[in-house]
């Protein structure tokens, strides 16, 4: 009796490992192998219960029309609309915000290589896609403010510069942000926004981005894992790192490259995600995907009110995808080993 005691932990240990080795086997094909890719729009989505569909209202765009997208997951387990090309009415969206006479900002680093190779392109069409019609307020976060490219700016729309120390490392650059975000909206830009949206620079608007992406609390679902099972999502797995997402945890995986929300609820999450990075460091520990490791801590303790489709945050690398309709934020081409240096 007492050695099969003994051996229930190890076999454990082997399954749990077993487990992993499947897992890292995974994101390898999935993530190299191009065909793997493809076969990858046989995963299904889920579907959204008719119960939910029948009830989903946004604060913005009004009722919503889930069941014009029945071949893709237009719900949350917690009621939230996943918003979809072709859910929404944009007019009303439009209106809305107007009618609540609203400031919307939006943040945006620029460190090193990337101002040069990215912001131009960024801020040019954020004035032809982003917000259109509505009080806007760009923050660019900068060493170098005056190199910050000048742009044609549309009636009520205006562009600050805050200078920022440059990281020594890219991972510190990423992380860094989080707190200045933080001490950010506690000042200026918490003042004069009602709600902010935080984005990565090396991306360009292709389509409209309009106030039916406006939320409590925003999140958006990762391009290139949208479609992948629990169990193969790159959560952070060490239990000792604040950003630790136990197996049979997580509800999606959430891309860093855009969050946003209301000013409070923008403010509690980087302070929660400076907060957990600080408690790395201080364990010697680097979560796996840096800050975007713990935003996915976080919205997984902490549900967003909305999710926006991988429409809204595309990569054209991924190839075409029959439910993309419409792509309104893309990725940049990479070129890390130049703009890393």
């Amino acid at each position: 009796m007492a050695l099969k005691e003994g051996l229930r932990p190890r076999k454990r240990t082997f399954w749990r490992l077993i487990l992993l080795a499947l897992g890292l086997l995974g994101l390898l094909l999935l993530n190299w192998l191009p065909i793997f890719r493809k076969l990858e729009v046989f995963i299904p989505m889920g579907v959204c219960p008719a119960a939910t569909m029948l009830q989903m209202k946004d604060n913005f765009t009004g009722v919503l029309r889930p069941w014009a997208r029945p071949e893709v997951l237009t719900c949350t387990s917690w009621g939230a609309p996943i918003i979809w090309d072709g859910t929404f009415d944009p007019d009303i969206a439009q209106r809305e915000a107007r009618r609540q006479n609203l400031t919307i900002g939006l943040t945006v680093f620029a460190v090193g290589r990337y101002l040069e190779k990215y912001l131009a392109r960024f801020l040019e069409s954020a004035e032809e896609h982003f917000m259109v019609g509505q009080r806007v307020v760009y923050y660019v976060f900068t060493e170098r403010p005056a190199a910050v490219p000048r742009v044609a700016l549309g009636p009520s729309r205006q562009l600050r510069v805050q200078y920022v120390v440059r990281e020594r490392r890219w991972q510190d650059v990423s992380m860094a942000r989080m707190g200045t975000l933080h001490e950010a909206l506690g000042g200026r830009l918490g003042r004069e926004a009602h709600f902010v949206f935080c984005m990565d620079v090396d991306q360009y608007f292709s389509s409209a981005f309009g106030p039916e992406a406006l939320a409590e609390s925003v999140a958006q679902l990762h391009a290139w894992h949208y479609r992948w099972p629990r169990w193969l999502l790159p959560f952070e797995r060490n239990s000792r790192s604040a950003a630790a997402v136990a197996q049979g945890e997580g509800d999606f995986y959430y891309h860093a490259a855009l969050f946003g929300g209301s000013v409070a609820a923008v403010r509690r999450l980087t302070a929660h995600c400076a907060r957990a990075q600080q408690q790395d460091r201080e364990r010697g520990l680097e979560a796996l995907w840096h800050d975007e490791s713990h935003l996915n801590k976080y919205f997984w303790l902490h549900k967003p009110t909305k999710v926006l489709s991988p429409e809204f945050c595309w990569s054209l690398d991924i190839g075409p995808r029959p439910e993309i309709h419409r792509p309104r934020l893309l990725s940049a081409p990479k070129e890390y080993a130049i703009l890393r240096d």
